[in-house]
């Protein structure tokens, strides 16, 4: 592998874990229309507790509806932590697993909620890196 290739691969695994740590963070407390934007148009998110959802407009309606119900988003006093993330590229493809850890009571004493895994395929687009398909399960 030439330096070229080298550098490539680095700054594409950088991007995808920059990536994973913007979702997490725009699910606690960013602006929605931010994070359908680190999708692609056709992506799925597949949750067991929370089903699945396909496309911009489903995973968007997903996310409100878990907003609304005070699960995540501004004032739910959650955070997503982020852990122990691998990447494999393919090309203009790329997998990914991720540990996760969701913490309730943010704002007083934190409590673990859940810990999980994200399982990740993105793709790279036009406008960069998207994710294409999340599955969480549980630890």
């Amino acid at each position: 592998m030439g330096l070229d290739e080298q550098i490539q691969q680095t700054t594409d695994v950088l991007e995808l874990r920059n990536l994973v740590a913007r979702l997490a963070q725009l699910a606690d407390s960013g602006e929605l229309d931010d994070y359908i934007q680190l999708f692609t148009e056709d992506a799925s998110w597949e949750s067991t507790t929370h089903g699945t959802r396909r496309g911009h407009a489903d995973i968007l309606q997903g996310a409100r509806e878990r907003r609304a119900d005070g699960v995540s988003g501004p004032g739910a006093h959650t955070l997503h932590v982020i852990t122990t993330t691998s990447i494999q590229l393919a090309g203009d493809t790329a997998t990914g697993q991720s540990y996760f850890l969701f913490y309730v009571n943010a704002d007083k004493t934190p409590e673990l909620s859940i810990m999980g895994v994200y399982n990740d395929t993105y793709q790279r687009t036009p406008q960069g890196w998207k994710l294409a398909r999340r599955v969480i399960s549980s630890a």
